[in-house]
């Protein structure tokens, strides 16, 4: 294990260490070792500073996951700028809001990819700004290595380097948001995760969801820090990437609760005795809290650990893990717990620090807790008087500190005065034989404030009714005042790249 400085000495350390290991490999088989990668992110760190790239400077890019993306953060980092990674779904709101916000020195784009060009729509958003757009198809400009400045020395020991990164948050109503973190706090992240999946050399990673997610830079960091593998994927297709896993022969099989089902799916069309993965040791998650019921569905088809998942989001990544050497019930029904340096703090409705296994909002503190948004103004709401961060999310702590996360404050839905945790609902739904994926949203309601619609893709030929679906969740136990007044039979959820499931698109196709 490397602890580096900073990235870039992280990167130079691990190339010096083992430079003939292969770092990435891709879909289509292509390979790059940590040496080799070391020595392409130099000459393509000549290429940007030729551009005008430099320290303290802001580069935006929307790439999807290539090596050639993960090069441009080496390269990014050996010149010192501040990197905003975009997720690739964002479109003009999004992307133009960040421009103006942030103004890049460059905003690097394909010029087409997945349907959508990327390359119209910067030049569009750039047009009269400060931004020069970089169009990258695979090939980024480089240079002559004896061009560049003097390696960054900045140390991130402690927390206390410059920020380094920006990562934007998008609602469905208000602007994004601008997180920065530094260096410290991708590798307070990496530290959480590596020990959570005890993560080793001879790992090999699925890295198959959006790089430009903080996940897909704390994997990354993960790696050169171990010195494992990372499969890449650009584009998450069942029948296009679960073959690759298998031909990397993956270990680590995240990243989600919609890819572990997928995952599941295709382990019930192999032959009896086959195993999907045979090397896997754990099916890492996170993202969105689980149906406990999947983590032993994983567990006994399909081996290893089973799910093992930590709990965080943008603005502060995995504050909670599982361990793989977690009892079942752990794993299946809690995010873990606080990963090291991290103080966590529920506070219930009535904004009293929630006892063992009360329910209130997620506070934390911890090395991986943004510095604050871009935009300052919005921390005095962002933090509480204590410096703790809000999640916005609820949970419970247990007895061994163990985070069970059982909503979003915004996810409550409120009959007639009264909560109800879509989660709850979905858990037991989720358990029904003829349900393969499920989520509850509220509606409003002229009479009761909101109503209860379960979404359901059912798992066979024939859709469960509603009668149906009462008496399983009376069956189990749920009070009658939280069962849902409406079911819609649907085809498949909407998510985004990230597995997540987007509700708000379920409310205005259901919303009277």
């Amino acid at each position: 294990m490397i602890d580096g400085r900073n990235l870039w000495d992280l990167i130079v350390q691990r190339a010096e260490q083992t430079p003939d290991r292969r770092m990435l490999v891709d879909q289509g088989g292509r390979s790059m070792t940590f040496g080799a990668f070391r020595e392409r992110s130099e000459r393509v760190a000549a290429g940007l500073a030729a551009l005008g790239v430099g320290e303290g400077m802001v580069v935006s890019w929307q790439l999807p996951t290539w090596i050639t993306s993960v090069v441009l953060v080496g390269a990014l980092r050996r010149l010192g700028a501040v990197q905003n990674p975009i997720l690739p779904i964002y479109r003009d709101r999004e992307v133009g809001f960040i421009v103006q916000q942030a103004a890049p020195r460059l905003l690097i784009v394909p010029s087409e990819w997945g349907g959508f060009n990327f390359q119209q729509m910067a030049e569009r958003l750039t047009e009269g700004t400060g931004t020069q757009v970089l169009v990258c198809d695979g090939e980024l400009p480089t240079g002559e290595v004896s061009s560049l400045p003097v390696e960054p020395g900045d140390d991130s020991h402690g927390g206390d380097g410059p920020v380094r990164w920006i990562f934007y948050t998008s609602g469905t109503t208000s602007d994004p948001k601008g997180a920065q973190h530094t260096d410290a706090a991708i590798q307070a992240a990496a530290i959480g995760m590596e020990q959570g999946l005890r993560l080793a050399s001879d790992d090999r990673s699925a890295l198959i969801f959006p790089f430009t997610h903080i996940g897909g830079i704390t994997w990354m960091y993960a790696g050169l820090r171990l010195g494992f593998v990372n499969v890449l994927d650009q584009a998450f297709n069942p029948a296009t990437t679960i073959p690759v896993m298998r031909r990397e022969d993956v270990t680590q099989a995240g990243a989600g609760t919609y890819f572990h089902q997928t995952y599941l799916a295709a382990q019930q069309d192999l032959p009896e005795g086959e195993k999907l993965f045979p090397s896997v040791r754990a099916f890492p998650g996170g993202g969105a809290p689980k149906p406990p019921a999947l983590h032993h569905a994983i567990k006994q088809r399909l081996g290893g650990a089973g799910i093992v998942a930590g709990y965080g989001l943008t603005e502060a990544p995995i504050l909670t893990m599982g361990h793989v050497d977690d009892d079942d019930e752990a794993l299946a029904n809690t995010e873990g717990r606080a990963t090291p340096g991290v103080e966590l703090k529920l506070v219930t409705i009535d904004d009293k620090v929630a006892g063992i296994d009360e329910e209130g909002e997620v506070r934390a503190k911890g090395p991986q807790v943004t510095r604050g948004y871009l935009d300052s103004s919005l921390d005095a709401v962002a933090f509480d008087e204590e410096g703790y961060f809000r999640t916005g999310d609820l949970g419970r702590l247990d007895a061994d500190g163990n985070l069970t996360i059982t909503g979003r404050i915004k996810d409550v839905i409120i009959r007639k005065g009264e909560n109800i945790s879509a989660k709850e609902i979905e858990d037991l739904l989720f358990t029904h034989d003829k349900v393969a994926e499920v989520a509850v949203v509220g509606l409003k309601d002229p009479e009761s404030g909101e109503r209860a619609c379960a979404c359901v893709v059912t798992a066979g030929d024939e859709d469960i009714t509603f009668d149906e679906l009462v008496t399983h969740l009376t069956d189990a136990g749920l009070n009658k005042r939280k069962l849902p007044e409406q079911l819609e039979i649907i085809e498949a959820l909407p998510r985004n790249p990230s597995g997540k499931i987007v509700k708000f698109e379920l409310v205005n196709r259901f919303q009277d």
